[in-house]
C-alpha cells in the first residue's frame, strides 16, 4: 500500500504505514507512524534519563536511528517494539555516560535483539557503576568462545548473523556461545 495523500497516512495501520516505509523509504510513512507514539518514546527516556532536555534530545536521536534500523526487523507489534527499542536507545545512553553495563542491562538488550518483548524492568541505575567492575571481571573468566561472542553481541551490538560472519561460529554455536556465557556471567556476578 502506497499513500498518496496525509489523510490516507493517519487512517492507515501500523503495520501498512512499516510496509509502505520498507517499499519505497518515504520518511513521511515513517514519521507518521513515530508520531502516534512519540509520548511513548518521551516517557520511556525521560524515566530513563531523568532530564527533560535530554529526554527531547533523545526522542529525535531514536528517531535517527530508527530509519536506519527499522527495516532490518521483523515487527509484529511496533508500538511494543518501539518500546523496547527507545528503552534500549536510553540504556546504551546510560552505558556510555558510565562506561559499562551491567547483567541488568545485557538482559534487557539481549531480549530486544532477538526480537522478543519482555516485562519492564526496573530502573536501578545506582547498580550501573557498582556492577560493572565485577562485570568485566567475570567476562574475563570466560572461555575465549563465549567471551568473544558476548563482547560482539552486547558491547558492539551485533547481530546473530554478523556476529557468524565476523566469527565464523556456526549460528548454533554462537547461540550457545552466548547462551552458556550470559549463564556463566550470571553465576559469576551472583557470587560476588
Amino acid at each position: 500500500m502506497f499513500f498518496i495523500n496525509t489523510k490516507s497516512r493517519q487512517q492507515a495501520t501500523d503495520q501498512d504505514l512499516l510496509d509502505a516505509f520498507g517499499k519505497k523509504q518515504n520518511l513521511d510513512d515513517l514519521a507518521e507512524l513515530y508520531n502516534r507514539y512519540i509520548h511513548l518514546i518521551y516517557g520511556v527516556c525521560l524515566k530513563y534519563l531523568k532530564n527533560k532536555d535530554d529526554a527531547q534530545d533523545a526522542v529525535m536521536q531514536v528517531f535517527e536511528k530508527l530509519i536506519g534500523d527499522v527495516n532490518r526487523f521483523e515487527i509484529k507489534n511496533f508500538k511494543s517494539w518501539l518500546y523496547v527499542y527507545a528503552r534500549n536507545f536510553c540504556l546504551m545512553k546510560i552505558r556510555a555516560s558510565k562506561g559499562g553495563l551491567s547483567i541488568k542491562d545485557i538482559e534487557t538488550l539481549e531480549e530486544s535483539m532477538e526480537n522478543e518483548l519482555s516485562v519492564h524492568p526496573t530502573d536501578d541505575e545506582n547498580n550501573l557503576e557498582d556492577n560493572l567492575q565485577s562485570l568485566e571481571k567475570c567476562i574475563e573468566t570466560l572461555i575465549k568462545e563465549q567471551k568473544q561472542c558476548v563482547s560482539l553481541f552486547f558491547l558492539k551490538e551485533m547481530s546473530y548473523k554478523q556476529i557468524v560472519e565476523q566469527t565464523g561460529f556456526e549460528i548454533n554455536k554462537v547461540k550457545s556461545y552466548l547462551q552458556n556465557g550470559k549463564r556463566n556471567l550470571k553465576i559469576c556476578m551472583e557470587g560476588k
